[in-house]
């Protein structure tokens, strides 16, 4: 019953998203049918032959155009990635595009205005093809997952493509991908988005997509298989080249051997200036370390863990590394800018080069989706501004059209990343966009009878409840920051039958399988923190009941919660645990999701600074949803001058020891790992939401969402002498800033945007003087204060004076 349900279901999401389905059609084919298009070679038959040289198809059509154009625009998609031009000019600024999904279930096309690229009489378009996540090879990563196997769709690349173009005399006209178009086979003879590619620059065809180039050598292209996923139009920040960098430094640790350090970690590709005999191999790997004599050290970012002969199966390399290889055509110095494909390092390793480069041959491209990044936090530690620029370098680097767990040995999308994370996120960039095509990949991935990990699917069926969660979990982020209840009322019917499917899965209520408090110092049962997510869900179904106005959901989602705080309490409050735990994410779970009855609230206040005290340095030892909860009610119901001398110290475990030994990026683990786990994964950067809500006070009103109104209450650790934070809410920029002056109080400017209000609450730790301007105007406090405590300020710019009673009364 629940799969046939489940199944119409997701249909049904599909039609109501959006009126896409007719829209598109009508682009693709209104007048020209526009086909799905591909070369004319079968795929290899065994695995260890995709490992062989695969040409990438070079596409061109030409069109003559005899009228005055008024507009162009180009509609087009790929199974794969494609990159396309118009009479040698880039369409667009996208890179790996499309976006990554389930290509059996949408596929998401782009829009590009190419008027000025269009020229009186002969055109051509041209697109090159690249096999993205839809033809991986067969690499067996940890030597069992091929994602030929585990993916829901894969095959030859191909695509599909409408340009319309409107004259100034009213008349329009078509050019769509069909078989009139012609191929040939390029000088990309490998690519793949973990390992890497080939170009053989002894293969390039010079020319071939300007018009009146001679293609009659060239084959006809062939229709090619639909994928069958709904061609929809992107909505979301593209992928695109956001920022380049310059080399610090390029050095030889060895002859023959070149590093360049590109001075910070960071995802995306390069360009190089080359030159050689012909036929000269120059060859790129790249890492986030180096080893003490300065040589390369790849090992962090191997693909999928292969490290040894066999382990990838047929084909494969013994290593995985991440690797480019350029062969030498004209001996003519060239740029080199490698194509679908990315990776993530500081440090580039060059062989094959007769000459050290020069700084200026050399620039990296930092590639992530380019989401709105207006938000910003500083303050006057110096480390808690590296750990921000760390964080934040870190959350772009794995936001390549899904937010991975790390940018080069997985790069799938796991929502237990996404849940600890996302409100982290959410307060440095706009990322509602992004985050509806992250619950639209969930819809896409989930199935009726058990838990997935990851959106897109990618065959990863272990971690449970604390990882699918995201599907509904993200929705709650979306209404709380952005109003969003149009998710909510799509998808409410499904999100009902997703908790029909958790009741299915865990009919007691307690959780017993899955992955837990993820890298955690010490052990945490799943019973714990797989159940507080199911808590956490009941949760969020009763607030999207009560927004939807279904009572009679709203009273079941309360009971269950209940049961739930019940099951959880009796298990893990009101007897002793047996076993190891880590105490700190053991209590400040409890804590978080409200399972503590108020009169035992001191108790576990208690307990949790305890357990904190008698960790490592006195620091923190939670894991990937530990580390959230602990900042949260440790600073909430103990203090967070406590949080605040942790994060700004550099003693192991901790952010600060992690910037102390030279990250740039945010580790996978509180341990430094020179060989196995990632020196670039967001989970550990919830110490960034900390900023925001504890020290700037930047925190949502659950009771009217999307910051109509809102809360600031800023915290002054000592210590901290200043904190300047601007975050961009649906109304505009809030600013919380503050300063400490010499007289011992405190100096706020705050920023409430164009309709919405902000309830201003200020530490009460000492007794002030407290003075209101707004535009240089006193304000008379009584009119501004709130009916429970501190002040309700409508939109303005307001300057807050604090000034301690007792240098009132020395002075």
């Amino acid at each position: 019953m629940i799969k046939c349900s489940i199944v119409f279901l997701l249909f049904i999401s599909f039609s109501c998203m959006q009126t896409d389905a007719q829209t598109d059609y009508f682009i693709f084919g209104k007048n020209e049918m526009a086909e799905w298009i591909t070369d004319g070679r079968e795929l290899p038959s065994y695995d260890s032959l995709y490992y062989l040289d695969w040409p990438s198809p070079l596409f061109r059509k030409e069109f003559i155009v005899d009228n005055e154009v008024e507009n162009a625009t180009i509609y087009i998609t790929a199974a794969g990635y494609y990159k396309a031009t118009l009479n040698t000019q880039p369409v667009g600024k996208n890179v790996l595009d499309p976006a990554w999904t389930d290509y059996s279930k949408r596929i998401y096309y782009s829009e590009y205005d190419v008027t000025s690229s269009m020229v009186k009489g002969t055109n051509c378009l041209g697109v090159s093809l690249g096999n993205g996540f839809y033809n991986p090879l067969p690499l067996q990563k940890w030597g069992h997952r091929n994602l030929r196997n585990d993916l829901k769709k894969v095959g030859k690349p191909a695509f599909i493509a409408k340009l319309t173009i409107k004259f100034k005399n009213g008349k329009t006209q078509e050019i769509v991908s069909d078989n009139t178009w012609k191929f040939a086979l390029g000088p990309l003879v490998q690519n793949d988005v973990y390992i890497g590619n080939v170009y053989d620059a002894r293969k390039e065809i010079r020319g071939w997509n300007t018009p009146g180039y001679d293609d009659t050598s060239w084959n006809f292209a062939q229709k090619g298989e639909s994928p069958g996923g709904e061609l929809q139009k992107a909505f979301f920040p593209p992928v695109q080249i956001v920022k380049e960098l310059t080399p610090v430094e390029i050095y030889s640790p060895e002859k023959g051997i070149f590093i360049a350090d590109m001075g910070v970690n960071f995802t995306g590709n390069y360009k190089i200036k080359i030159s050689g005999n012909k036929g000269d191999t120059v060859t790129f790997r790249f890492g986030e370390r180096v080893y003490e004599d300065g040589k390369l050290n790849p090992l962090t970012t191997v693909a999928g863990q292969i490290k040894r002969k066999g382990m990838g199966g047929p084909g494969a390399p013994d290593i995985a590394w991440q690797t480019d290889s350029y062969i030498v055509g004209d001996t003519a110095a060239t740029w080199f800018i490698p194509e679908f494909t990315y990776h993530v390092y500081r440090y580039m390793e060059i062989t094959g080069l007769t000459k050290k480069p020069q700084i200026s041959d050399i620039k990296g491209f930092f590639i992530h989706s380019n989401v709105r990044n207006k938000s910003s936090f500083s303050c006057s530690s110096d480390l808690l501004n590296s750990i921000q620029e760390a964080t934040k370098r870190t959350f772009l680097a794995n936001l390549v059209s899904v937010q991975s767990d790390c940018p080069a040995r997985e790069k799938f999308g796991y929502g237990g990343d996404v849940n600890a994370t996302s409100e982290s996120f959410i307060y440095n960039f706009d990322m509602q966009a992004f985050y509806r095509k992250t619950i639209y990949d969930w819809v896409d991935a989930m199935n009726d009878s058990m838990f997935v990990d990851t959106a897109p699917y990618t065959g990863i069926e272990y971690c449970g409840i604390s990882w699918e969660s995201a599907f509904l979990i993200t929705q709650y982020y979306l209404w709380l920051y952005y109003n969003d209840i149009e998710i909510i009322k799509e998808l409410y019917e499904l999100d009902n039958k997703w908790m029909d499917k958790a009741e299915q899965i865990h009919p007691g209520g307690i959780v017993e399988k899955g992955l837990s408090d993820h890298e955690s110092m010490k052990p945490v049962p799943v019973q714990l923190t797989g159940t507080a997510h199911y808590l956490q869900c009941s949760q969020i179904m009763k607030t999207f009941a009560g927004v939807i106005g279904d009572m009679e959901n709203e009273q079941k989602y309360e009971q269950l919660s209940e049961k739930l705080k019940s099951l959880i309490k009796t298990e893990f409050w009101d007897k002793p645990v047996k076993g190891e735990i880590n105490r700190q994410t053991l209590f400040s779970t409890l804590l978080y999701h409200g399972i503590i009855p108020e009169k035992d609230l001191n108790a576990a206040r208690d307990s949790l600074l305890m357990a904190v005290n008698n960790g490592p340095s006195g620091h923190f030892n939670t894991g990937i949803f530990g580390t959230k909860y602990v900042l949260e009610v440790l600073s909430e119901y103990v203090s967070p001058e406590i949080v605040f001398d942790i994060v700004n110290s550099t003693e192991f475990p901790g952010w600060g020891f992690m910037i102390d030994n030279g990250a740039t990026t945010i580790w996978e683990t509180w341990k430094e790992s020179d060989d196995t786990y990632s020196n670039c994964h967001p989970m550990f950067g919830t110490v960034t939401e900390w900023y925001y809500r504890w020290l700037a006070g930047i925190k949502p009103d659950p009771e009217n969402p999307g910051f109509e109104e809102f809360f600031i209450t800023p915290h002054m650790p000592e210590g901290l002498e200043y904190v300047n934070c601007s975050y961009e809410s649906p109304f505009g920029e809030i600013i919380s800033n503050w300063r400490l002056e010499k007289s011992g109080g405190y100096i706020f400017e705050i920023k409430v945007p164009q309709g919405s209000e902000a309830k201003l609450i200020l530490p009460t730790k000492e007794k002030y003087q407290v003075s209101l301007e707004r535009g240089g105007e006193k304000l008379d406090m009584q009119a501004f204060k709130n009916q429970g405590k501190g002040f309700r300020l409508n939109e303005g710019d307001y300057i807050v004076t604090a000034l301690p009673l007792k240098w009132l009364d020395a002075k």
